[in-house]
């Protein structure tokens, strides 16, 4: 069979699984939203810490308490690093220092995984499954929180509640990531990911030497690094070492697994707000965004760039012979889409424009599905600055799930926007102009240095986690940029977004007319795929000239 054969049969079967779940578990997301009964475990812990479940909250009230949630995660997460050689199973490794150890817990609370460190040599076992692991979970539960708000926000009239952050975060983690990531485990294990909790494997080498293989739990890690789009990896290789992505088998299952809840939100969406043509229409920008990127760096990485490339019939430096260049760039594509970060392949080492097109990736806002939540609530704010600019057009109010689009949604769907290549572009910027920043950046004289400048922080600021491989980013100045960056671009987007939930719940629904523009429809999918891009290309395209496109062209 050619690579094109297998190429175009792993993406037909990954689009099959992703078929086949997208009912019944965008169903079941919804009636766990909705269903105003809770299990036994939630009633315990709802006592245990003096939530009342049938209050629901109004923006602001949700909105302070995910920030207080994630406020202590950051500050529990910081301590159990700095902690680390006095607890157990810390494997005899050091406590991390200050600088890394902030940058890891704004990276993980985020929901972002840069991983500035090799974690078998930094991170003994219970940090990483009782502090990485952790975080996993409840950042990804966080995002599905928000996404849910906002639904609530179209779907409610005429109040100013939009559902209760702790049961919410509850709910998803014990009834939709947990569940899901215990039959990941199980799954992974039995193609041949490692879990255990032994402190080293003795192997030897080819040439004859010994060295020491860390093992550890990595199967429950790897399984909701995929699931929660988050991306951080046991081992420094990530999904590009054997004992966290043994084969194509494996590959393609973590693919999915970052697929899998992005997709089926749209689902949900659609069944909460009692019109599932617009959870089909979501699906559909989202689908046609991810396949276009998919084909373009496809294309690239196998056309190669330059004659020896072309000569070795594809570009494999940097990546993994058990995958080639059609898995590669399929799970490049989906890990920057999904904000997850995870990487079976060095994308440093891709061409210059299939490096390009990852990092142009990211900067769509990363809706493409998106992440846990995050792609769901980030295309629906796009999609009400897309109903805003085609009633420009027409010379009307505009309108999206029968709520009017005033200036105070505006408002705050720009702010909102702008937020990510704010603190993106800023703190690109500030690197390029201090030397210590600039003495990291392993190709100073070209223009693939300044992409990895780029790549950092717009990995870091639309929560996403991946890296080009040449920056050295374990010093002071890119700890504490890209947390702050990390941080900013994960929780003020959130606020806004929580604010425009509050806004639209308070109002009441307008009736249907012939003049209200179809949101189910292929106009509607087109207009906001156009929105997408052309927001992103005004804002972002200065920067890309600069770096991957000067470098490809």
């Amino acid at each position: 069979m050619s690579d094109t054969a297998a190429g175009l049969l792993q993406v037909g079967f990954l689009l099959l699984c992703l078929a086949a779940v997208y009912r019944p578990l965008g169903g079941y997301m919804a009636r766990v939203f909705t269903s105003d009964k809770d299990l036994r475990v939630e009633r315990v812990t709802y006592k245990l810490f003096g939530v009342d479940s049938k209050a629901d909250q109004t923006w602001g009230v949700y909105a302070r308490s995910l920030i207080a949630f994630s406020a202590l995660s950051l500050i529990l997460l910081y301590l159990l690093q700095r902690l680390q050689h006095w607890l157990p199973l810390s494997l005899g490794l050091p406590n991390v220092p200050s600088g890394l150890a902030f940058n890891t817990a704004a990276s993980f609370v985020a929901n972002t995984n840069w991983q500035s460190y090799s974690p078998e040599v930094t991170m003994g076992h219970l940090v990483q499954f009782a502090g990485l692991a952790v975080q996993n979970f409840l950042s990804a539960a966080v995002g599905i929180a928000v996404a849910v708000a906002l639904i609530r926000g179209f779907a409610r009239a005429k109040t100013d509640r939009i559902g209760n952050f702790w049961v919410d975060l509850t709910r998803t983690t014990l009834r939709i990531l947990l569940p899901i990531a215990v039959l990941g485990t199980l799954a992974l294990v039995a193609m041949g990911v490692v879990q255990n909790f032994s402190g080293g494997h003795e192997v030897t080498s080819v040439i004859g030497q010994t060295q020491t293989i860390p093992g550890g739990p990595v199967a429950s890690q790897e399984v909701i690094k995929e699931l929660g789009t988050n991306g951080g990896g046991f081992y420094n290789a990530n999904s590009a070492h054997p004992f966290e992505n043994p084969n194509g088998l494996s590959n393609l299952f973590e693919i999915f697994l970052e697929l899998v809840i992005p997709v089926a939100l749209t689902r949900t969406f659609g069944l909460m707000v009692k019109d599932k043509r617009q959870g089909y229409a979501i699906l559909g920008v989202m689908g046609t965004l991810w396949a276009a990127f998919t084909f373009a760096a496809t294309f690239f990485e196998n056309q190669g760039a330059g004659t020896a490339t072309q000569a070795a019939g594809a570009a494999m430096e940097g990546k993994e012979t058990r995958f080639g260049e059609w898995a590669s760039a399929l799970f490049a594509t989906s890990t920057t889409g999904t904000s997850t970060g995870a990487v079976n392949s060095a994308h440093d080492s891709f061409t210059p424009l299939g490096g390009g097109t990852a990092l142009f990736h990211m900067m769509l806002g990363e809706v493409s599905p998106g992440g846990t939540g995050t792609g769901l609530y980030g295309m629906l704010i796009l999609a009400v600055l897309a109903v805003f600019v085609a009633g420009l057009m027409v010379g009307r109010t505009p309108e999206y799930l029968k709520k009017k689009i005033t200036a105070r949604e505006m408002k705050l769907v720009s702010l909102y926007i702008l937020t990510t290549p704010t603190v993106v572009l800023i703190g690109a910027s500030l690197a390029m102009g201090l030397a210590v920043a600039r003495a990291s950046i392993f190709n100073t004289d070209s223009p693939h240095g300044f992409s990895e400048v780029l790549y950092a922080f717009t990995s870091a600021g639309n929560n996403n986690g991946s890296a080009f491989g040449g920056l050295s980013a374990n010093i002071p100045f890119y700890n504490t940029a890209l947390g702050l960056v990390m941080l900013l671009g994960r929780f003020v987007p959130i606020v806004f977004a929580l604010a425009l939930a509050g806004s639209l719940a308070q109002q009441q629904p307008v009736p249907v007319t012939q003049g209200t523009l179809p949101t189910h429809k292929a106009l509607f999918v087109t207009l906001l795929v156009g929105t997408v891009l052309i927001v992103t290309g005004l804002t972002y395209f200065p920067a890309l000239t600069l770096g991957p496109l000067a470098e490809g062209l």
